[in-house]
């Protein structure tokens, strides 16, 4: 009874701070680290840090152990109104293996930990456990991703949440690696808490221009993640220039939040500039 009371005095608390609403996007830039990187993060001007699903919310641990994770979100100083890294890569999505049960279970107690946390938007990456295993056929592994999602979206809505399909670079996925591609399995799954993420990195790493945002419009693509191309170096490093993209998530009248997701040298010394450049070029566009 104990830890039921604290979890949903932590969740009030939680809520109230996740749901803040920002009307310029760079108002609402985050990072993609650790809790103790978080007041860094907002000493920054940064509005959120972003978590991952397994590492975070442990969907397979007890409920004891969340406990000490939500304690943790209860005090930051930051909210956590997003996670990546949803499921574990020996949980298989796709292939002769796919285990849609396990994936069930898992998602159940993933949004409702979500939930309790603040989490409105989580990413499916997850590269390891939706790759095609070598010989499967992609059409059958896109009918059991779709299937899946099918059974995914009812559980995410019942917690407020969305879930994101991320497109992936082929040197890190074999399966849905743009925007377009991700756009096409939500239309198929056909419901509204499965959309999809646009990642820059990614998307310029496939060639993949800012009318791929403006094609998946303000209905699916719900949430972003930036990094430099070259390297996924921290915006302001190597002076890449996302003005392109911002000006397609302008016209489509974007809504969602931005989160960087990139490789540091020094987080301390970088997470200041790289979020103030973010801002810079956002506001350059008028957002």
């Amino acid at each position: 009874m104990k830890w039921k009371l604290l979890l949903l005095a932590a969740c009030c608390v939680l809520d109230g701070q996740a749901r803040k609403a920002k009307s310029l996007l760079s108002e609402r830039v985050g990072v993609c680290t650790s809790l103790s990187n978080a007041p860094a993060v907002k000493a920054a001007g940064g509005h959120h840090v972003e978590q991952g699903v397994a590492a975070f919310m442990i969907p397979e641990q007890d409920e004891e152990a969340f406990l000490a994770r939500l304690r943790e979100a209860s005090s930051c100083c930051l909210p956590i109104i997003s996670c990546n890294g949803f499921f574990p890569g020996d949980l298989r999505l796709t292939g002769p293996d796919a285990d849609y049960e396990r994936a069930v279970r898992y998602t159940e107690v993933a949004m409702q930990r979500c939930a309790m946390t603040g989490v409105v938007t989580v990413v499916l990456g997850s590269a390891g456990a939706r790759s095609i295993p070598d010989g499967f056929p992609r059409e059958e592994a896109e009918a059991q991703f779709i299937a899946l999602l099918k059974r995914l979206g009812p559980i995410a809505r019942k917690y407020g949440v969305t879930i994101v399909i991320e497109p992936l670079r082929r040197q890190e996925c074999n399966f849905i690696n743009t925007v377009e591609e991700g756009c096409e399995i939500a239309r198929r799954v056909k419901h509204p808490n499965v959309r999809v993420l646009a990642d820059l990195y990614h998307m310029t790493q496939e060639g993949e221009g800012p009318q791929s945002i403006l094609k998946a419009g303000r209905k699916y693509l719900r949430h972003v993640h930036v990094a430099e191309n070259a390297r996924r170096t921290p915006p302001g490093v190597d002076g890449d220039d996302f003005t392109p993209y911002f000006r397609a998530l302008k016209e489509i009248g974007y809504r969602g939040n931005i989160s960087i997701e990139c490789g540091w040298n020094d987080f301390r010394k970088q997470v200041g500039p790289a979020i103030q450049e973010l801002q810079r070029q956002l506001k350059a566009v008028g957002m």
